[in-house]
């Protein structure tokens, strides 16, 4: 990525979804040759990040709170919490499906109602869902939990030659004491393997915003600053 040119526009500063005292700007590609599994790989490995059909990665002048974060999924060791969740959630079943489905889009939806109305994602719609997780150029797949026949948590997850990408999770609400969306990285992570690739990535870290920092508890992982990946090794459980 260092040595090939890479077409891409740049968003108007706004306030941060983030940390709302701070400003955001976006870089935004524009390469329609990038738009592939194999060209959206490279540009995670250098701090991009998929919404939709669209990639982006933060070009903020003022702040650098934001890093890349992956797990290479062979290193991984979870903590005792961890544990405690993947026991808890020992006769959850999952599958994978690569079609959308309407039962998506209403647990979705009750979801952001009862978990998110403070968020800028709320009120939802499908064309707000559509826009945010489908993409045009690369097909998700949907990791379905359920209890008995009951599905209750869906983790919207992009899967590339070498890595796993975990886009978004979302679940019923009656099952918060479940942890659901710990339970779907631990799961993701296991996936990964599973498939022979090397890295999960979750997004961003940001750890001065609570809704954010909680990707920091997966160790070992990594962190890309100043266009270097970081390892973060295990502290004390």
């Amino acid at each position: 990525m260092n040595s090939t040119p890479l077409r891409v526009g740049i968003t108007p500063a706004h306030t941060c979804s983030y940390l709302p005292e701070q400003y955001e700007q976006l870089i935004v590609l524009m390469d329609e040759n990038y738009r592939t599994a194999e060209g959206y790989e490279s540009l995670l490995q250098a701090g991009f990040r998929r919404s939709g059909n669209d990639v982006y990665r933060p070009h903020c002048t003022q702040c650098s709170a934001c890093h890349s974060l992956r797990i290479e999924a062979s290193e991984f060791k979870p903590s005792r919490h961890q544990r405690r969740i993947l026991n808890k959630n020992r006769n959850i079943t999952w599958q994978l499906s690569q079609q959308d489905k309407p039962v998506y889009y209403a647990l979705y939806e009750r979801y952001i109602h009862q978990r998110h109305a403070d968020g800028s994602m709320y009120p939802p719609s499908y064309s707000q869902y559509k826009q945010f997780l489908l993409c045009n150029w690369l097909e998700p797949f949907f990791l379905e939990f359920y209890e008995g026949d009951k599905l209750i948590a869906v983790a919207v997850t992009d899967i590339l030659p070498h890595s796993l990408s975990a886009m978004y999770t979302f679940y019923d609400p009656d099952f918060e004491a479940y942890s659901l969306g710990t339970f779907a990285i631990l799961t993701q992570l296991q996936l990964t393997l599973r498939m022979g690739r090397t890295y999960l990535y979750l997004g961003y870290q940001v750890d001065n915003c609570r809704k954010m920092n909680y990707k920091s508890s997966y160790l070992p992982h990594e962190r890309l600053k100043n266009k270097v990946w970081e390892k973060y090794t295990i502290t004390s459980d």
